[in-house]
């Protein structure tokens, strides 16, 4: 799995979700005290994360509010005699948030990532490791109760 991410399933699973993936988190501080405890991160480092995410959340934010407004739009013009200009000039609006979201989200990643040493790195890979192959497990056993 490529390190971008190994990073963006690390921040979701522990809570470090960025608001494109999950609406409801928990507060910043106990989403990089959470980080922190499983890559090390010192108080330079967490307060560099923290950083990051103030200033990208809030952009992400925005970018994702202004999404739902024009997906409203784009429903709202399925009627009779729609306006096909109108559909496809909002449909492109949102494909242009909607990669503006994309490119902030993988920004953030990357800035995240730039405050690990390779160590932390190293021991984030090995966890996620682990976190997937318990994923596979229980999918497998949810599987197998299923059956039967």
């Amino acid at each position: 799995m490529k390190l971008p991410k190994i990073i963006a399933a690390a921040l979701i699973t522990f809570g470090l979700s960025f608001p494109v993936m999950a609406q409801q988190s928990a507060p910043q501080g106990d989403q990089v005290d959470q980080l922190a405890q499983m890559v090390g991160l010192d108080e330079q480092q967490q307060k560099e994360v923290r950083s990051i995410l103030d200033e990208m959340q809030g952009k992400i934010e925005e970018l994702q509010m202004e999404a739902q407004q024009l997906q409203q739009s784009l429903r709202a013009e399925v009627k009779p005699g729609y306006d096909e200009d109108a559909i496809r000039e909002q449909a492109e609006e949102l494909g242009d948030v909607t990669g503006e979201i994309s490119a902030l989200s993988t920004l953030m990643q990357a800035q995240i990532d730039d405050v690990f040493t390779e160590e932390q790195r190293e021991t984030l890979n090995q966890r996620m490791e682990q976190m997937r192959q318990m994923q596979q497990q229980q999918q497998q056993q949810q599987r197998n109760g299923g059956m039967q």
